[in-house]
């Protein structure tokens, strides 16, 4: 029965970790994808073009 134990507790410690591990990856990735159409939207509005669709702005 102590083996049980000490397993499961290993196996809950190990899947704790991964479960941050994968929130950690899934908060980076939401933050690239804001990051990237943040700087996406400065780029068209640098070149008189709006974000959305490529029309001149002007």
């Amino acid at each position: 029965m102590t083996n049980l134990i000490l397993f499961l507790n290993a196996f809950l410690s190990y899947l704790l970790v991964f479960v941050l591990i994968v929130a950690l990856v899934i908060v980076a990735c939401v933050i690239g994808v804001k990051w990237r159409k943040s700087k996406d939207a400065k780029a068209a509005l640098a070149e008189g073009t709006d974000a959305a669709g490529g029309n001149p702005t002007a």
